[in-house]
Formats: structure tokens, C-alpha cells, sequence
């Protein structure tokens, strides 16, 4: 059964809602998506989570069915920094406090944003195939370029890309998702469908556009600041990749990581692609369940 327990709901935060689902009981772990996905991502993981915790899982700003500020001339709508504070008011309106958070591609960096800026409330992070945002860029070479060129064409200015992507969001979104052919039906259906119903709204491709432009200019100085600062992750981390992926083979991640955390930082590689949580489930669950428990 899809989401089995779990409640659909849409939460008001400063300027719209976010649509999210929840379940469980315990300690409150917040669970964020990738790109171009939305929260049912974390259908074959939330409900064995939600036996230990209370699992919630939102689409992220200009994602899914959340909220979808319009593009700026400055993306400051998408900054992470703005982005974190919808996660922020999701976690306030359950009355959590404190709380553990992973996050998977887009959703790891809005992760490491929110526990920069909130490290009393953010216990433990997991991010899945990732490293910072920053070090993407400034160890940038044709193999990244090449590898992760669609950070560059969504990042041209608006609305090129959003013109060209609303031409055919249904292909283009199997295009950009069909990674490992050996995989055809790595989605389960119903995923899909959310999938496929928020990338026909040109508004969502618009939002996901500003999220990658954000990326490459305010984020960046924001990042920037945060680092000349001497700021890091305070808490603990686990950091995981897929195997098949592109993460472990550029970078050693968790050397990576652990510049940017002053504490501790274990993982290491999963036996998949890039969509961890629907691609191994087990595997992942047995990390966050030993990480997190």
C-alpha cells in the first residue's frame, strides 16, 4: 500500500502552504526530496521509519503541490536560505522543536542550509548524493559539466528553459529520470503519477528552474559568507551515495563532508543509482535506522 498510515495534508507557511504527508510516532524525522520529484520519493522508506519516528515528508518550495513563488530577477525566492524557513514553520506547526532531518539531491542541500542556520533544532543530517552545493562549482571540470549539465541549462535565464521543458514535461521528465535503462519500472506507479501531475503545471518547472538559478548565484553567497565565517554543521552526519552514480566516483564525499562539519561524519557507498530511496530501500533503512535511532 502506498504511504500506508500516513495522513496527506497542506500546511500553512509565511506566503502558501506546503503539501506534505505524515506518520508515526516518536522523535520527529523530516524527510526532504529531490529533483524532479516530489515527497513520494520516501514511499518505500517513511512507513518502516514511521514505526520508530514521526515521519514527515513535504514537497519543497516550487516543487510538487507546496508553494510556487514566481521567478525574480535575483532568485532570492528560492534562495536555500528562504527555502529552509518553510521546513522551519512545517516543523512549528507540529510542535516540534528538535529533530532529525534527511534529505535526498536538492533536498540534501536545502538540508545542509537548515542546519547551518538552525543548529539547536537540527539533531542529526543524512544527505544522499550529494556534497556541498559549493564545492560542485568551484571544483567544477568538463566531466562535471558534462555529467550534471542540466545545473547550467536550468540555471539560463527565465523562461528559455521553462519554455522549451512545457513544449513536452511528461518526456522530458522521463528523459531526465532515465538514468539506468536497466530500470524501466524503478517508479512505482502511484510516485509516478505525483511525479508526472506536478511537472505538467508550468508553474513547478518555473519553481524547479529557480531552484537551480538560486543555486548558482545567491546561494553561492551565501555559502561563501557561511564558510569565511568559520560556520559548520554542528551536529552528527551521514553522508551515503549510490554506487552507480557520479558522487563516489569525482569525490571522496566524506573528506568532503568533514570540512564542513565540526563533528562526525560516517557512510559510505550504496548498491544503486542516484534514486537511493526507491533503488535500496533496505540498505538506506538500515543506515538511518543505526544513524538516527
Amino acid at each position: 500500500m502506498f504511504f500506508e498510515g500516513f495522513t496527506l495534508a497542506n500546511v500553512p507557511v509565511p506566503g502558501g502552504t506546503i503539501r506534505l504527508r505524515h506518520g508515526g510516532s516518536g522523535p520527529p524525522l523530516l524527510l526532504l526530496h529531490g529533483n524532479p520529484q516530489t515527497h513520494a520519493m520516501w514511499h518505500r522508506v517513511a512507513p518502516g521509519l514511521a514505526k520508530r519516528f514521526t515521519v514527515i515528508c513535504p514537497d519543497l518550495r516550487g516543487y510538487g503541490f507546496s508553494l510556487k513563488p514566481p521567478a525574480t530577477s535575483d532568485h532570492a525566492p528560492y534562495a536555500k536560505i528562504e527555502m529552509a524557513k518553510d521546513m522551519i514553520a512545517v516543523m512549528d506547526h507540529f510542535g516540534f522543536k528538535e529533530f532529525r532531518l534527511a534529505g535526498h539531491d536538492r533536498g540534501a542541500r536545502l538540508s545542509h542550509r537548515i542546519a547551518l542556520d538552525n543548529p539547536a533544532r537540527v539533531l542529526k543530517l543524512a544527505v544522499l548524493d550529494v556534497i556541498p552545493t559549493i564545492e560542485h562549482f568551484e571544483r567544477a571540470n568538463m566531466d562535471f559539466a558534462l555529467g550534471y549539465y542540466h545545473w547550467f541549462w536550468f540555471a539560463q535565464p527565465h523562461p528559455f528553459p521553462e519554455w522549451l521543458i512545457n513544449r513536452a514535461p511528461e518526456d522530458w521528465w522521463r528523459q531526465h529520470t532515465g538514468r539506468d535503462p536497466s530500470l524501466p519500472d524503478l517508479f512505482h506507479p502511484d510516485a509516478l503519477a505525483d511525479y508526472l501531475a506536478a511537472v505538467r503545471q508550468p508553474e513547478m518547472v518555473c519553481g524547479m528552474c529557480e531552484d537551480y538559478r538560486a543555486a548558482a548565484s545567491i546561494d553561492l553567497e551565501h555559502d561563501r559568507a557561511t564558510r569565511a565565517a568559520g560556520i559548520k554543521v554542528r551536529c552528527a552526519m551521514l553522508a551515503l551515495w549510490g554506487v552507480k552514480g557520479k558522487v563516489g566516483k569525482w569525490y571522496d564525499a566524506l573528506a568532503i563532508w568533514r570540512d564542513y562539519c565540526s563533528s562526525e561524519v560516517i557512510g559510505g557507498p550504496i548498491k544503486s543509482g542516484h534514486y537511493i530511496a526507491e533503488e535500496a530501500p533496505d540498505e538506506m533503512l538500515a543506515w538511518f535506522e543505526r544513524f538516527f535511532r
